[in-house]
């Protein structure tokens, strides 16, 4: 026997005079923070180049924010999950496919967009540069990479009866070769004895579209973490890397130098040898490794 509702109603009879009309919905966007990491240009060729992680933004080419820097991203379609909207923005900005690609979290502000009610599913990719190929969208002007610098400025703490407020301040910065963007981002933690939560505000903002600003410091906080965590960072490396090379990978993310010694003990168990060496007629030759996937 089916089962009928408060109204009497069966599901079939409910659905048929459902109207959804009836409440507002929002649009929901898909928005991503694809990192990079790539070689600083160096006039020593003998020298190892040191590394940069990078950001890939894209100009805005219509209102809103007409001329500021956004995330890539784009309105996730009826038809498709909001990992395929992801995807398929990635692949229509840079060309690349098949990459590391995770939800970091849905924004949900009031207010966030002019346009209307926009909630953001935020992802963050990471991408080998060498597999990039850069291609602004059609509500763009151009795409390019920003080399990220990320550093807290202060924090404070104030003590509660039971708990605390505890507030970091740091100051994002993105630069490429022709301007420079910048924002304040506060992260705000309250812990009580029955519940902790986590709040970003943006304190200032100069060049960065909507709240990308915040998006982008909550991306570069799970990356750093999980680096110092998981084996995330291989997902930034070609094929067939040396050691030294991941090292300069994991600093430049964590932005603090490694002791060499921990630093391979640390990786020991997430990369395999390989029978090839590094050509480098100034230096002695290195041997390459791999990502150890027995292990991973």
């Amino acid at each position: 026997m089916e089962l009928l509702d408060r109204n009497g109603l069966t599901e079939r009879e409910f659905l048929e005079q459902y109207r959804a009309g009836d409440y507002e919905r929002p649009s929901v966007a898909a928005d991503m923070v694809v990192f990079t990491v790539t070689d600083r240009g160096s006039d020593d060729y003998g020298k190892l180049a040191e590394k940069e992680l990078r950001i890939l933004l894209i100009r805005r080419g219509g209102h809103p924010c007409l001329g500021k820097w956004a995330l890539p991203g784009g309105f996730i379609q009826p038809d498709e999950t909001g990992e395929q909207a992801a995807a398929r923005e990635l692949y229509e900005e840079t060309g690349v496919a098949d990459v590391h690609l995770e939800q970091l979290y849905t924004v949900t502000d009031p207010g966030r967009d002019p346009r209307t009610w926009v909630m953001s599913s935020s992802y963050m990719a990471l991408i080998d540069s060498s597999r990039i190929r850069l291609q602004a969208g059609d509500d763009a002007d151009d795409a390019a990479w920003f080399t990220v610098g990320y550093r807290l400025l202060r924090e404070h703490k104030e003590l509660l009866e039971e708990g605390y407020i505890r507030t970091w301040t740091c100051e994002l910065k993105l630069s490429s070769e022709e301007e420079e963007l910048t924002a304040v981002i506060n992260r705000t933690v309250t812990a009580k004895r029955t519940a902790k939560s986590t709040v970003y505000s943006i304190q200032s903002n100069e060049g960065l579209a909507f709240d990308h600003a915040k998006i982008i410091a909550y991306a570069i906080e799970r990356l750093r973490k999980q680096t110092n965590d998981t084996d995330i960072a291989l997902h930034l490396m070609p094929e067939l890397f040396t050691l030294t090379e991941l090292q300069s990978v994991y600093e430049v993310i964590l932005d603090k130098e490694l002791p060499e010694a921990a630093f391979r003990d640390k990786v020991a168990g997430l990369v395999a040898e390989n029978d090839h060496y590094t050509e480098n007629t100034l230096q002695h030759a290195s041997r390459l490794y791999r990502r150890n996937w027995e292990e991973d």
